[in-house]
C-alpha cells in the first residue's frame, strides 16, 4: 500500500515532550535534556520540538541546588504529548508521590513514548513501567533500585533506549541522549550542529559507561580488595605482577583470586586488562596520540597484541575506535523490529487552549543568531 501523499512526513510534524518535576530534581539534568530541543528549533529555523514542565499542582518545584522552577502545567491539565520524561534527583524513593504514579500510569495507557533523566527511573519503576525494559539511573541509586525494583534490567551505561523507554543517569549524560534521539529523527548533521554550539567535543553513546566508585559497590567491607584495585588503577602504564600485589596487600594469590570472584565476578588479571583496555579507549577519543602511544600508556609490550585485545573486549580493533569518535549511533535498539523512533508518534492533534511553550519563545529570540536555520533537514 503506497503512503498517503497528503500525509505529512514525519520529520515535518512537530513533537511536543512533557518533563515531569520531582521534588529535588538536579537541574543540570533538566537544561542537559531540554537544550539540545532548543538548539534543534533554532539550527532548523522552526519548531521541531516544543516542551512543557509539569508538576502535580502546577506550583514551584525545588530542585537539589534550591533553585524553584515554576512549572508550566499542572499535570491536570490535558496535553497531547509525544513523550513524558521524569526528571528526578536527590531521594527519589521521597518524591515520588501517589499522583505521580497515576499520572504516569494514564500515560502509558495513552501510548506516550516514557523517559527519565538523573534518578527519574525510580518514579516509572514504581508505577511498572520498567518492568523488563534496559534502564540507566544514576550510580548512586543502583543498589536501592535494583532491590526495591528486582525486575527492571538495570544498566552502568550512561543513557539507554530500549523500545519506547529512554533513560539517562545524570548530570550532562541527558545531552548525548536527546541528541542521538534528535539525530534518528534529522540527520546526523543537526545532531553535530547542536554538539559544536554547546562545545561539546564529542557525543558519547549507549556504550558508554558511567565511572562507578568501587567504593560504592563494595562498602567499607573489603579494604584490601579497594587497595588492591587503587594500586591496579594507579599502575596501569607498569602493570604490577598478580604475586606482587597480593604481597603488597598481605594476602595469598588464591585469595587474592577468590575476593575478585566473589565480589567483582572475574578473574584479578581479567579485571586488570578491563581498567587498561578503558584507560585506552578513553584516549583514543579523546586524545591525539597515536594507537601505538596509546599501546605503551596502558601497559601493551606491542601494538599487534593490544588490537586484539581491545577487539575482543570492544568488539573492533583500535582503529575503528578512533575513526568512529564524536560520531551519533544510528542503529537504535528502539528501530529494531519495526519499532518507530523514540521521539515519534503518527497521531498528532492539537489541544484547544494548551498552554504557550517556552520553545515558541525561545524560537521567536533565536531569529536574530546567525546561526538561525543554518542547517539543512535530511529530507
Amino acid at each position: 500500500m503506497k503512503d498517503d501523499p497528503r500525509a505529512p512526513a514525519e520529520h515535518d510534524r512537530t513533537q511536543t515532550l512533557g518533563f515531569l518535576l520531582l521534588d529535588n530534581f538536579t537541574l543540570i539534568s533538566l537544561a542537559s535534556a531540554i537544550e539540545p530541543l532548543r538548539m534543534a528549533n533554532q539550527l532548523a529555523g522552526r519548531e521541531l520540538y516544543r516542551w512543557y514542565t509539569l508538576s502535580v499542582d502546577g506550583e514551584p518545584v525545588r530542585a537539589s541546588d534550591g533553585l524553584q522552577v515554576t512549572p508550566d502545567v499542572a499535570i491536570s491539565v490535558p496535553l497531547t504529548l509525544d513523550m513524558v520524561v521524569v526528571c528526578g534527583g536527590v531521594g527519589p524513593n521521597r518524591s515520588v508521590q501517589r499522583e505521580h504514579v497515576a499520572w504516569l500510569q494514564a500515560q502509558a495507557r495513552l501510548s506516550r513514548r516514557l523517559g527519565a533523566i538523573c534518578t527519574g527511573s525510580w518514579a516509572l519503576a514504581k508505577a511498572g513501567l520498567l518492568d523488563g525494559y534496559e534502564t540507566s539511573i544514576h550510580w548512586e541509586c543502583l543498589a536501592a533500585i535494583q532491590e526495591a525494583f528486582p525486575r527492571v534490567v538495570l544498566t552502568t551505561r550512561l543513557f539507554s533506549i530500549d523500545r519506547d523507554r529512554a533513560s539517562a543517569s545524570g548530570g550532562t549524560a541527558p545531552l548525548d541522549m536527546m541528541l542521538t534521539l534528535i539525530g534518528r529523527d534529522h540527520g546526523r548533521e543537526l545532531a553535530a550542529g547542536i554538539s559544536e554550539m554547546f562545545i561539546c567535543d564529542r557525543v558519547r553513546n549507549e556504550h558508554d559507561h558511567q565511572r562507578v566508585p568501587l567504593k560504592h559497590v563494595l562498602g567499607t567491607t573489603q579494604p584490601k580488595l579497594l587497595e588492591i584495585v587503587a594500586l591496579m588503577e594507579a599502575n596501569l602504564e607498569e602493570p604490577i605482577g598478580l604475586d606482587e600485589l597480593a604481597d603488597y596487600v598481605d594476602v595469598s594469590r588464591r585469595q587474592l583470586e577468590r575476593l575478585f570472584q566473589k565480589y567483582l565476578h572475574c578473574s584479578p588479571s581479567r579485571y586488570y586488562l578491563k581498567l587498561r583496555l578503558t584507560r585506552a579507549r578513553q584516549l583514543l577519543k579523546q586524545t591525539t596520540m597515536s594507537i601505538i602511544e596509546v599501546a605503551s600508556a596502558c601497559g601493551f609490550v606491542s601494538t599487534p597484541h593490544f588490537s586484539k585485545c581491545y577487539r575482543e573486549f570492544f568488539g573492533m580493533p583500535p582503529r575503528d575506535e578512533r575513526l568512529g569518535s564524536g560520531t551519533i549511533n544510528l542503529s537504535p535498539v528502539a528501530m529494531e523490529k519495526g519499532a518507530a523512533p523514540l521521539l515519534q508518534d503518527a497521531s498528532f492533534e492539537a489541544v484547544p487552549l494548551e498552554p504557550v511553550s517556552s520553545a515558541v519563545v525561545a524560537l521567536d529570540q533565536a531569529r536574530g543568531e546567525p546561526t538561525y536555520a543554518s542547517v539543512r533537514l535530511k529530507p
